[in-house]
């Protein structure tokens, strides 16, 4: 007789707020959870059935925690893939899957698999380090990406002229033309192992520019439901394509001309998909837990217009964190706090996030701005 779902072990690559939040929400199925993370104070450390400190990039560490659980998923895509192969072809469920995690791990390859199944995306080049941008054919100004490692804004800069190609990166990179574009949006994605697909409504997003952040998020977008419509087509086709089993989030452009450019992906919950906590029936982590448990995905419908705030540390702090202006947030109808449990903050750290309810959506965006500029992580 196959075991019921609270009869399984959860174990999760990394322990930082995205398995805090998914853990959060296991404890509502009675799953037994298991963390792996390198940080001995890690975001989830004190709320998993089981913590490990310990490197999610080294093999025999992952490989040995992988045998202690059932089914085994990431909360962020720098882990030991060869350890994670093993895993599956001793039996263990892994997911997303291994292949799907080395594809992404690797900008490179992703855009060659975009390019591959047609999914529209800006043009690119790949180089070998930064002595290949001397000849002069990339025209000013252009993106670069590292290939490897890049996460959260890291990894990657605006090229202008000859001069800031002497502080380039000096690695395998990614030469990606710059596109002029109106909005940044997404679409969340899950897949079940039988194939069933759903999407939740796309999101506009606003980005902290010195930090390279994702700042402000809007729920639903107020795009024409034909875009709207292509954009989640979109991520349907990736994640058919993909086979993947889990979440997807598809980050995308919006030109100025109407075009929707997939620019990233990412095979797990997401920072573009927190404000489905309060603001969807079903939300991306419970969504997460019902596609790699092949269960029916849920509703993935709004129910109210939603605002996500991230809450960065402030630029010139650095230690213990202080919340100023946290009384004066929560005085306002329909703000939500999500802190994610980090005792130190630095500058732009992720710190925990905010989402504004409300009916009204200029209404929810105007308590978003006032959250924004109260609300400050200090030392």
């Amino acid at each position: 007789m196959a075991k019921q779902i609270s009869e399984l072990k959860l174990g999760i690559l990394g322990g930082g707020q995205l398995g805090r939040m998914l853990i959060q929400e296991a404890i509502n199925y009675n799953l037994t959870t298991l963390v792996l993370d390198p940080d001995a104070d890690a975001p989830c450390k004190n709320i998993a059935n089981y913590f490990e400190c310990g490197s999610i990039t080294d093999y025999d560490t992952v490989y040995n925690f992988g045998k202690k659980a059932d089914i085994i998923t990431i909360e962020i895509e720098k882990v030991n893939i060869e350890a994670l192969e093993q895993l599956e072809k001793e039996g263990k469920q892994v997911y997303p899957q291994s292949r799907v995690i080395r594809l992404i791990q690797d900008k490179g390859i992703q855009k060659q698999f975009f390019k591959e199944n047609d999914i529209p995306t800006a043009p690119f080049q790949l180089v070998n380090n930064k002595s290949d941008l001397t000849n002069g054919k990339f025209e000013f100004p252009y993106i670069l990406k590292l290939r490897k490692d890049g996460y959260d804004g890291k990894g990657v800069m605006k090229i202008n002229n000859m001069d800031d190609v002497k502080n380039a990166f000096n690695a395998p990179i990614l030469v990606e033309e710059l596109i002029d574009f109106e909005k940044e949006i997404a679409v969340i994605v899950a897949r079940n192992p039988n194939g069933d697909i759903k999407t939740f409504p796309m999101v506009e997003m606003e980005f902290n520019a010195e930090a390279n952040l994702v700042e402000f998020l809007i729920s639903p977008s107020t795009y024409p439901d034909s875009i709207q419509h292509r954009a989640e087509k979109i991520a349907i086709d990736i994640a058919s394509a993909l086979n993947i089993t889990g979440i997807l989030a598809v980050e995308m452009f919006i030109t100025k001309h109407g075009d929707i450019l997939v620019n990233e992906l990412a095979p797990r919950p997401h920072n573009s998909g927190h404000h489905t906590i309060e603001g969807n029936y079903v939300s991306q982590f419970e969504q997460h837990l019902r596609a790699i448990f092949n269960l029916p995905l849920g509703d993935t419908r709004s129910i109210s217009n939603a605002v996500m705030i991230n809450l960065l540390g402030e630029k010139s702090h650095d230690g213990v964190a202080k919340y100023d202006g946290l009384e004066k947030i929560m005085a306002v109808d329909g703000v939500y706090l999500h802190l994610y449990g980090k005792k130190y903050t630095k500058p732009f750290r992720k710190m925990g996030h905010l989402t504004v309810i409300d009916q009204n959506r200029e209404r929810a965006i105007e308590k978003a701005r006032f959250v924004q500029s109260t609300l400050k992580v200090k030392s």
